[in-house]
């Protein structure tokens, strides 16, 4: 369909979201989509239009929309059952956990499955208090964790923090945001000062010895934040001299999102003794995932429940996700489409003033937007006249970062460069009206 002859059919279901689900449940767009088919790369609204899907539910559909080899083998689990509960093994669970035993970095061990990656994190934050013995959680400024009261407290930033602090103990160190530097700094002269900022926020606002660090190898809803080359390092370090874990939250990261490697922590020479994940894991089936060294899964309590935890259906899921990813080499098609997507938004960079950044690892690429280079002062609304366009020319994007100012991209991990064509020619035409 031509983007200009895009029906603009009132959605009843949009009318019900409006009058029937709290407001803050926001959606996209001065006219909200309602989406009810999709099919690989793409997806269809409820009044017939088609779009190219480059945010995935939130980094979510990994594979793509209704992918035959996932569905079928959702399909088959239904059919002989869907739900045991935590209470009793089920064989999915069992060999996924065998499976994340056998691929993810260091010596991690052992599973513990959820529902969502708040829950994933929560359990996380639980498992290095427990081990530890301590209680005090360092995190950092324009994280994102989800929404409960360890989460909401965990959170680094305004935006998704709509009460207090609920838990106590838990402290910001800043965010390694080169393009926004805290310190007024460069790469080049920095000497990964904000790495060194972990370890004063542990000697001045906690009691010196921690339960754990905890923090997204690229920070997600923050803008897509990448730490320069040494940081982690640098920050297990320094974790360890205290006495705390390293926890690494994959929730966006994970699953080759990244390029080449499994999970984003790979790309730096780091052992965490905690992964969690969820989202992409299943291909938007609900699940969450925490996995520990035994060291520390062994000293959490014998008796906790998860009523969803391992489900038979998402964990064959995300079987079938893992094993796809693998068969058809999707971790390597992350890094080559997304090198080829950079190319592109780097020249996009240098026809247009109002990008002041473009950052990012494999199909996790993010556009901050300035309303000058110089003085970097955020263009939130440059970003919605962007989502506007692109959405009338039938592609959806994301968005994230403090300021409500980067352009996030989350395309499948089996895209083409020519879904990169389509995704850079709506982007070119969104930032020509800037």
């Amino acid at each position: 369909m031509n983007p200009t002859e895009q029906k603009t059919t009132v959605s009843e279901a949009v009318r019900k979201h409006k009058e029937f689900l709290f407001p803050a449940v926001a959606t996209y767009y001065q006219e909200p989509v309602a989406l009810v088919r999709g099919e690989g790369e793409y997806v269809w609204d409820d009044t017939g239009n088609r779009y190219l899907d480059c945010f995935g539910g939130v980094l979510t559909v990994s594979v793509g929309h209704a992918n035959p080899k996932i569905n079928a083998a959702i399909i088959e689990q239904v059919g002989k059952i869907s739900h045991t509960s935590a209470l009793y093994a089920n064989p999915n669970q069992s060999d996924l956990a065998e499976k994340l035993a056998e691929i993810t970095p260091g010596d991690l061990k052992k599973s513990f499955f959820t529902s969502s990656g708040t829950e994933a994190d929560d359990t996380a934050v639980m498992a290095a208090k427990l081990a530890t013995g301590r209680q005090e959680i360092v995190v950092l400024r324009h994280s994102y964790s989800g929404r409960s009261a360890t989460a909401l407290s965990s959170v680094g930033h305004s935006t998704w923090r709509p009460i207090p602090a609920q838990v106590a103990g838990i402290v910001h160190a800043r965010a390694p945001y080169c393009y926004r530097c805290p310190l007024h700094l460069t790469p080049t002269n920095c000497g990964l000062a904000c790495a060194e900022d972990v370890k004063d926020v542990i000697e001045t606002t906690t009691t010196g010895e921690i339960a754990a660090f905890m923090a997204e190898p690229i920070l997600g809803v923050g803008g897509f934040i990448v730490p320069p080359a040494g940081y982690f390092e640098r920050v297990e370090e320094i974790t360890r001299e205290h006495g705390g874990l390293f926890i690494a939250d994959e929730v966006q990261t994970g699953w080759g999102r990244t390029g080449d490697k499994w999970f984003g922590i790979e790309h730096w020479d780091v052992k965490p003794d905690i992964i969690t994940s969820a989202k992409g894991m299943a291909n938007g089936v609900p699940i969450g995932w925490t996995i520990a060294t035994a060291e520390v899964a062994d000293k959490f309590p014998g008796l906790t429940f998860a009523t969803f935890g391992g489900n038979p259906v998402s964990t064959a899921a995300a079987l079938a996700v893992i094993k796809m990813i693998e068969d058809e080499d999707l971790r390597t098609n992350a890094r080559v489409v997304g090198a080829y997507l950079r190319e592109k938004l780097e020249e996009l960079k240098e026809k247009y003033p109002i990008i002041g950044d473009v950052r990012g690892m494999g199909l996790m690429q993010g556009i901050e937007l300035v309303k000058n280079r110089e003085t970097k002062e955020p263009a939130p609304q440059a970003v919605l006249t962007v989502f506007e366009e692109t959405k009338r020319r039938g592609v959806l994007i994301g968005k994230g970062g403090l300021y409500g100012n980067v352009i996030r991209t989350g395309m499948m991990l089996n895209s083409t460069k020519d879904n990169v064509d389509e995704l850079a020619a709506a982007l070119d035409a969104g930032f020509a009206l800037c």
